[in-house]
């Protein structure tokens, strides 16, 4: 029995440092998005995938139907379907949690068993022995104390904050497609107005070349002429590259291949419904829903854990252990007797008494990280307060512009009538009423692009607020 114990106690230290634990593999909740192209698709996708509905909540997807525009409403679910950002917002949360379930791993026993040959030579004995043991350890540290508790919370509130990251990234991404959607219609209108100006600046080189050729204007006028062609065709120019590169953004925002660009369809700005939905004020318990707020909080929460933790690294661990098995040997012992039994029970209480001052350093490491992160919550919650306030008043001030440039736009309109008027009277010549023209053109583009500096203006304030405006 002693050669037993002996090879027993051997075959136990090496299986205490060698033999893997068997784990529980939890199954998760797959989150990944099938790829579709329609929107009909993906809608009756959402209807079924609770958390895909979760992200759609995320974006307040009510406040994008107010638009009314169905382009619009498509690409923002393209987005939420196929966009590359998202999907790596919603697997960092996995990863988050994760390392949530592997720490709550340790508050639980760990469980060990196996097989293991081995062969062994007493004392003295001029022969050796072979044996095969089926050993079980069994360990587990007592958390009387609670500090694995508190590391679990802790990991706990981590994996919460990422979930605060991957709503903002949401909401980030829709504010994005929003605001580069509204860009490229403004870029079609503007091509479109500045096509027709060059038209007319062409017109005017013409009228201007025939009067020189007359001796009515000197050369000085025609290049004057010359210039603004010139100019107008440069600006064409920048504003299709500006509209090519917008068309490249939102390809890649909603998941799509810079190639398949012509494949894309906007409304037109003219049919575009532009209204003043601005509110009076904002609610504070808007600012304090922020995904940024809200994950402030909670890390000023697992900070004040984590010192909590490193008090408690202080006190004693405690551990206790069984360890059994069953042995036979080459003596012939029935393998599953109570005489090819081996079983321990033990318990120890470590206290370490000198670290070389590791465990106060940590202790006045998490307490500094606390005070960081607790100046970082009040710097969130005034940074909050600042971008709401700053992009409300942005888009009430580009609403009123916008009103005044309408209102120019349509002093301007009433101009040319009555200047169409005075060409038809021969009051004044047709290089006058074509310049006049392009003044109109001039303001319809600026009206164009105000509209749309208000439109991403409002999707400023959309996004300050969380997506809960």
């Amino acid at each position: 029995m002693k050669k037993i114990t002996a090879l027993a106690l051997g075959t136990i230290f090496a299986l205490s440092t060698t033999l893997p634990l068997f784990a529980i593999e939890e199954n998760l909740n797959n989150t990944k998005v099938e790829q579709k192209t329609t929107k009909k698709a993906f809608w009756n996708k959402k209807k079924k995938d609770d958390t895909l509905k979760a992200k759609v909540e995320y974006i307040n997807l009510d406040w994008w139907n107010n638009f009314s525009d169905p382009h619009l409403s498509d690409y923002i679910a393209r987005a939420l379907d196929k966009n590359h950002d998202m999907k790596i917002a919603t697997l960092a949360t996995q990863e988050y949690y994760q390392n949530y379930k592997i720490q709550f791993g340790n508050e639980l026993p760990q469980a060990t068993i196996g097989a293991a040959p081995g062969v062994t030579k007493m004392p003295n004995a001029s022969e050796s022995f072979g044996a095969f043991a089926l050993p079980g350890i069994v360990s587990y540290e007592a958390d009387i104390f609670l500090k694995n508790r508190d590391k679990t919370k802790s990991s706990q509130k981590e994996y919460k904050m990422s979930l605060f990251d991957e709503r903002a990234a949401y909401i980030s991404i829709a504010s994005a497609v929003g605001a580069t959607y509204f860009n490229v219609v403004m870029l079609n209108k503007a091509v479109d107005l500045q096509e027709d100006i060059n038209k007319l600046r062409e017109e005017i080189y013409n009228l201007m070349m025939l009067k020189f050729e007359q001796g009515l204007i000197s050369s000085s006028d025609t290049i004057r002429a010359n210039k603004a062609l010139v100019a107008g065709q440069a600006e064409l120019i920048e504003l299709k590259k500006q509209r090519e590169k917008a068309l490249n953004q939102l390809a890649v925002l909603i998941g799509e291949s810079p190639e398949n660009v012509n494949t894309l369809e906007f409304t037109t700005l003219d049919d575009l419904i532009v209204e003043n939905k601005i509110p009076s004020q904002i609610s504070s318990e808007i600012i304090e829903n922020r995904p940024d707020y809200l994950k402030a909080q909670m890390g000023v929460e697992k900070a004040g854990l984590d010192v909590k933790i490193a008090k408690k690294e202080f006190l004693p661990s405690i551990n206790l252990s069984a360890i059994g098995l069953f042995m036979t040997n080459a003596e012939g012992l029935n393998f599953f007797s109570t005489k090819s039994m081996l079983y321990a029970l033990g318990g120890a209480a470590l206290l370490p008494i000198f670290t070389g001052g590791k465990k106060m350093g940590n202790l006045r490491l998490k307490k500094a990280t606390y005070e960081r992160v607790l100046q970082q919550y009040l710097k969130t919650n005034l940074v909050a307060i600042q971008e709401v306030n700053d992009s409300l008043i942005s888009a009430r001030l580009d609403w009123d512009k916008l009103n005044k440039t309408l209102l120019q736009q349509s002093l301007e309109e009433k101009e040319y009538g009555f200047n169409e008027q005075k060409y038809d009277q021969g009051v004044i010549s047709k290089l006058d009423l074509i310049q006049f023209r392009e003044n109109l053109l001039s303001i319809d583009k600026l009206v164009a692009q105000q509209k749309v500096e208000y439109l991403v203006d409002y999707i400023g304030l959309y996004k300050a607020c969380g997506a809960q405006i």
